[in-house]
């Protein structure tokens, strides 16, 4: 018998047997989430936080996403394909709204500002 083939066939038994193996992991995994997910969902009902439908359709949801390819939930979140934050625009433009007072304004925007750099600070 061929050494070489003894020697492939041994690595693809390995592979599917990991595979195997993965699968199993995989689907305990979800299992267990689709119960922890359970309990979570009846606490919201007994709440009144949640309807019976609504929970269902939590759950179900949930264990979809998770059983989604790692890859798939990013693309159609963030259209550019980009892991990086969405950036807002502040106007200079004067506001429409009469009512409001200069002085908000700029107290508005220094907030903002600092909201910014706070968060600069944070991603550091």
């Amino acid at each position: 018998m061929n050494p070489f083939g003894g020697i492939v066939q041994k690595a693809f038994y390995l592979g599917l047997g990991l595979a195997t193996v993965a699968g199993e992991k995989a689907g305990a995994t979800i299992n267990e989430l689709r119960t922890q997910a359970s309990k979570l969902a009846d606490e919201l009902v007994d709440r009144g936080e949640m309807t019976t439908e609504e929970a269902r359709k939590f759950v179900d949801d949930l264990v979809r996403n998770a059983q989604k390819p790692i890859g798939d939930d990013q693309s159609s979140s963030n259209p550019t394909g980009k892991d990086a934050p969405r950036t807002i625009a502040i106007d200079d433009e004067e506001d429409s709204d009469s009512n409001r007072k200069p002085d908000e304004v700029d107290l508005l925007k220094d907030k903002v500002q600092a909201l910014q750099d706070e968060l600069r600070r944070l991603q550091k």
